[in-house]
């Protein structure tokens, strides 16, 4: 499949850009009710992760310091994961944790891969 090889750049900035921008909306839902209501009373914890999503997703979504942005909206779900869901069940299908584990692992490979083509700067 290495004819797949001269796409790597593009689906690699699409892979930021899309995830940047799913995070991003976690943050404006618990912010603003927008594009659905946040089901839960916001609290100074959810509170200060609706700031990071809002902020860190849109750094990444615009390739701005994204690789700073990344690996504190990786440490943001690492420690959303462990207090939310990990304490729950050891896996994450059962504890309803898939979605933030995800979000874990693909800022921590943005933040060490970088923000890549399509990026205001290379940081």
């Amino acid at each position: 499949m290495s004819f797949l090889n001269k796409y790597s750049d593009y689906s690699y900035a699409a892979f930021r850009i899309v995830t940047g921008f799913l995070f991003l909306c976690h943050g404006t839902q618990k912010l603003f009710g927008f594009p659905i209501a946040f089901p839960y009373p916001l609290n100074a914890m959810t509170t200060s992760a609706a700031i990071i999503e809002l902020l860190a997703g849109a750094l990444i979504i615009v390739g701005f310091y994204s690789r700073y942005a990344a690996f504190i909206a990786s440490g943001t779900m690492a420690v959303g994961y462990w207090l939310v869901h990990g304490l729950n069940h050891p896996f994450p299908i059962a504890n309803g944790g898939e979605i933030t584990a995800f979000y874990c692992f693909a800022f921590l490979y943005i933040a060490t891969k970088g923000p890549g083509i399509w990026a205001i700067n290379k940081n």
